[in-house]
């Protein structure tokens, strides 16, 4: 069977401000229905590489294609953008910012109302639809702004940190609506530098850094590729160990924490260890390694740099 075309293709892409390289040779492909992840820090070229795939930036080489064809010019009928900074009109009503988004975006009559309807549904925000954008709080400002850049259907939507400044609740509820659009086929981008945007929710990860691709994969496949089997491992104990009773592993106080290279070869050990010292365990944690590690690994800085 044939390979899927992508839905949406970057070759080569190549990004100059003056002496600055925003994007340097950036290449990725996006299947239907797929959650794509771009992580890395503020200035590794995210925002460029999606404001490029709306038509908003020009490239200086590379292309981008959109089903097959390339894209050039404003942003295509099939790409929804939602910007970091929220877009909206505050003195309107999120039915007044829907149905302006709406016309915008070549949306009328009959179909506009139930567009209208379907995003005040999707949003939760039917019962304070006639309410001033102005009044309403950070979360539900953002819900309404990507509802404003879904309304048309598009068939890629691109979010640029689409959850800054809003709390865990109001966050869950952002990510259960993208989730929606993926199951109805829609395939998103999502930049972020906030690691718990991306852990959980994305099928694939790329990770940029300087405006190139550094690792792209599964949560999985960056672990394993970047750092490794290695676990962090955390022991309290009922009392205070001997000294160099566990080598390699700090000791503070009742604690024992460290890094294991291989945990199903070294936890026995360490456990074995501690018994024989005649102190018991209370608590056991093995923490397998996260993107922060993986980041630092790939690119020799910290994500937040």
């Amino acid at each position: 069977m044939p390979a899927q075309r992508p839905i949406l293709r970057i070759e080569d892409a190549v990004k100059r401000y003056g002496r600055v390289v925003a994007l340097d040779g950036l290449s990725l492909d996006l299947q239907a229905g797929e959650w794509l992840g771009l992580l890395g820090p503020n200035g590794a070229g995210k925002t460029t590489a999606m404001l490029a795939v709306a038509g908003l930036v020009s490239l200086d080489g590379g292309r981008i294609e959109l089903d097959g064809r390339p894209t050039q010019g404003p942003v295509p009928a099939d790409i929804g953008l939602v910007p970091q900074e929220v877009a909206l009109y505050h003195r309107l009503t999120a039915r007044e910012n829907l149905a302006a988004f709406g016309r915008l975006n070549g949306l009328s009559g009959a179909m506009l109302q139930e567009r209208l309807r379907w995003a005040l549904d999707w949003t939760g925000l039917e019962s304070r639809a006639d309410e001033r954008v102005g009044r309403y709080s950070g979360g539900m400002k953002r819900r309404l702004n990507i509802a404003c850049g879904v309304l048309h259907r598009p068939r890629v939507v691109l979010l640029d940190e689409p959850t800054v400044g809003v709390d865990p609740q109001a966050r869950e509820r952002i990510f259960d609506m993208l989730d929606e659009l993926t199951e109805e086929g829609t395939a998103l981008v999502q930049s972020t530098h906030e690691l718990g945007d991306i852990e959980g929710f994305c099928d694939r990860l790329v990770v940029m850094d300087h405006g190139r691709e550094v690792a792209s994969g599964t949560l999985e496949d960056l672990i394993r590729d970047g750092v490794g089997d290695h676990a962090h491992l955390t022991l309290e104990l009922d009392r205070e160990p001997p000294d160099g009773i566990v080598p390699d592993l700090e000791i503070l106080g009742r604690r024992i924490t460290g890094h294991l290279d291989e945990p199903a070869r070294d936890l026995p050990w360490v456990l074995e260890s501690i018994g024989s010292a005649g102190c018991r365990v209370v608590r056991l944690e093995v923490r397998p390694p996260g993107l922060a590690e993986v980041f630092v690994a790939l690119t020799g800085r910290e994500l937040r740099e």
